[in-house]
């Protein structure tokens, strides 16, 4: 079963916005974290942003001041708000969540992928020069 759906990529110049989304199934697992990943091709996957559910976040330094995560509880989405892109930001971008684990709210465990247990299936951010 599918229980993460993300949406909102797409071709946009540098300096454009984009606001991705994640939708949680209903019947996906209580989440102690859920995270936004990203993989330009021939690179490993890195993560991006995250929020804990405390409401805690931490960002990778290439992202601060420019992406925002947020989460809607009432409505089982995720967010990711980006701003300012550049070309370097191009990749697919998954949304994870995190079923098992729990740390400091907003430590930096929240960006070490080997916390996260549930996986979308991504969505294209292509930033053009």
């Amino acid at each position: 079963q599918v229980q993460l759906v993300e949406s909102g990529g797409g071709s946009v110049q540098t300096g454009g916005s984009l606001r991705l989304s994640c939708l949680i199934a209903e019947y996906a697992p209580t989440t102690y974290s859920m995270g936004w990943f990203r993989q330009a091709p021939d690179q490993g996957r890195e993560a991006v942003a995250a929020i804990d559910i405390d409401g805690g976040t931490r960002y990778v330094d290439s992202v601060k001041g420019r992406f925002t995560i947020s989460q809607d509880n009432a409505k089982n989405i995720l967010y990711l708000q980006l701003n300012s892109l550049k070309p370097e930001d191009t990749a697919m971008y998954y949304c994870a969540g995190n079923s098992h684990s729990r740390g400091n709210r907003g430590g930096d465990w929240l960006l070490q992928e080997r916390f996260y247990n549930l996986w979308g299936q991504g969505t294209q951010v292509t930033v053009s020069s």
